[in-house]
């Protein structure tokens, strides 16, 4: 049997600590992907989505196996999540008016040609209502702050203010692209208080006034 990898232990990129912010340079990554709207707790489209993420992740671990020798974990469910304004995010938490796109990263030892074929295994009985929308893409975040969350989704707010208003720009730094989490535990099996989820901001240099 091949030796099982498991990158949320060796990659840097998902160490973090409960109650340190760090930066880290997080390498390109390439992740399954489906795109939604909504209250992830009511909206039908989140739900869909993860349905859709989790068989294709294990069809490629299976193929990846049996094909290539090589074995691995299967990473945890990220998410990128945005809104056009993002108080609604931080503070107001109007989870109506979100936007996001769950992911779940894989080894870059797999291709497209495996995605396609393991998508195809995934809808041959039962297939998922939203199996077609799974695309294949690589994420590039560069430099990122990021900390361990340990506690119910709805209480990371205060964290977000302390990285955004505080460690951000007393580094030298201000917010780029897009707020990313990653679920270190299962929200069905973990009480809320107990849920461990990185939380990470990438970020560029600050722009400094021309002298």
């Amino acid at each position: 049997m091949p030796e099982k990898v498991d990158l949320k232990r060796t990659l840097d990129a998902y160490q973090a600590r409960r109650g340190r912010f760090r930066v880290v340079d997080v390498p390109d990554l390439q992740y399954l992907m489906v795109d939604g709207h909504g209250d992830p707790n009511t909206a039908p489209g989140y739900a869909q989505a993860l349905a859709a993420l989790y068989p294709v992740a294990y069809a490629l671990k299976f193929a990846s196996r049996r094909d290539l020798g090589r074995d691995h974990v299967v990473m945890p469910l990220e998410g990128l999540w945005w809104a056009d304004d993002m108080e609604t995010f931080t503070t107001a938490r109007d989870k109506s008016r979100w936007h996001w796109t769950m992911m779940i990263m894989v080894p870059d030892w797999i291709g497209p040609q495996m995605v396609e074929a393991a998508v195809e295994r995934a809808g041959a009985r039962n297939r998922p209502a939203r199996l077609a929308d799974v695309r294949f893409a690589t994420l590039s975040e560069g430099r990122c702050v990021q900390t361990l969350h340990v506690g119910s989704f709805d209480d990371e707010a205060p964290v977000l203010a302390r990285m955004h208003e505080e460690f951000i720009p007393g580094n030298g730094l201000r917010m780029v692209g897009t707020h990313h989490e990653i679920y270190l535990s299962d929200p069905r099996r973990t009480a809320p208080e107990k849920l461990r989820t990185i939380l990470r901001q990438p970020v560029r240099a600050a722009r400094t006034a021309p002298a």
